[in-house]
């Protein structure tokens, strides 16, 4: 079968497609007709050999992917529409993946959106729900709105009954974040004078920070009393940014890390309560991911590429099949 593969972690450019094995699902494994894959930072990173995860070269690309069921365990029916997550694999005409991160894909979602779900969407939960706690009328700040994370956040954060305000760089990513559904965007330059403004001076209870660097100080002080910053990882690639803890205590805020993978990776069963938790939500049309560029699988490196370049609007996807 063809699949996109690392064969030197030298970066994107150098991802290759070509045949290799068909994979042996095990017993709790369920083998995937791979129809779509979609674009994950964790792809960019593992391209580069700079995740956490350090597959023995060459091995498949692909986080995030959904197609059809070809067999399965009990529950995994062939022909059954599944979207699924791992920490690598998915990038090929099939992948085994287990049960417990294999999910039943709703008929109102397509291939790509299903696609689209997975990471982005079970990290928004997580973030917002089990390290958020979240509540109905509270306000959330999101960074980087207008990609996958940021995207999946609006949405999640509004069948939540939060209000979302999006912070991004450009109009053009306002639109998109508007369209994801947005309550209000402002632009990255300024968005702490802003965010007072359109709180009357209270502050968010909750920033979501996928980006990190020069926007931290301004991201705890936008904040209200007991609000929570949740970091998310450092997009801008500015360094680790440090906290004076004296800010902390000075207006009754909190910092938590969100390590989705590292929390639901080892807690057998909690992806599929996640998924169950935002079923509701695909099915109101909440959920409703934003498909930004399509690649062809032997664009895959190229993807990346236009990832690595912050080109990326929405969540990319590449075609495995039509």
């Amino acid at each position: 079968m063809r699949a996109a593969q690392v064969i030197d972690t030298t970066g994107p450019a150098d991802v290759v497609v070509r045949d290799v094995l068909e994979p042996t699902p095990g017993e709790s494994d369920v083998l995937v007709e791979v129809h779509r894959v979609g674009i994950s930072f964790p792809d960019l990173l593992l391209s580069k050999g700079e995740y956490q995860l350090k597959p023995e070269v060459p091995f498949t690309l692909g986080v995030d992917f959904a197609g059809v069921v070809v067999s399965g365990p009990e529950g995994y029916e062939p022909g059954q529409r599944v979207a699924g997550v791992g920490g690598w694999g998915g990038a090929g005409e099939l992948v085994a993946n287990p049960a417990d991160s294999t999910f039943h894909l709703p008929d109102a979602l397509s291939f790509d959106e299903g696609a689209a779900l997975p990471m982005n969407y079970l990290t928004a939960q997580f973030a917002l729900a089990e390290r958020g706690d979240l509540k109905a009328g509270e306000t959330v700040l999101v960074h980087g709105a207008a990609g996958g994370v940021g995207t999946a956040t609006i949405q999640v954060a509004k069948g939540y009954g939060a209000r979302t305000i999006a912070v991004v760089s450009t109009d053009e990513k306002a639109a998109i974040a508007k369209a994801a559904g947005a309550d209000e965007t402002v632009l990255l330059d300024g968005f702490k004078d802003a965010v007072k403004e359109l709180t009357s001076g209270q502050g968010v209870d909750v920033v979501v920070d996928v980006v990190g660097g020069d926007v931290f100080t301004d991201s705890l002080r936008s904040l209200g009393t007991q609000g929570r910053l949740l970091v998310v990882g450092f997009a801008a690639g500015q360094g680790i940014p440090e906290v004076k803890v004296n800010r902390l205590l000075l207006n009754n805020i909190d910092v938590r890390g969100v390590g989705w993978g590292a929390y639901a990776m080892f807690r057998p069963g909690y992806m599929q309560q996640q998924w169950a938790e935002l079923l509701p939500m695909m099915e109101s049309g909440i959920v409703r991911p934003p498909i930004g560029a399509s690649y062809a699988l032997e664009e895959f490196g190229q993807a990346l590429i236009d990832m690595d370049d912050r080109k990326t609007l929405g969540k990319s996807v590449v075609r495995v099949r039509d």
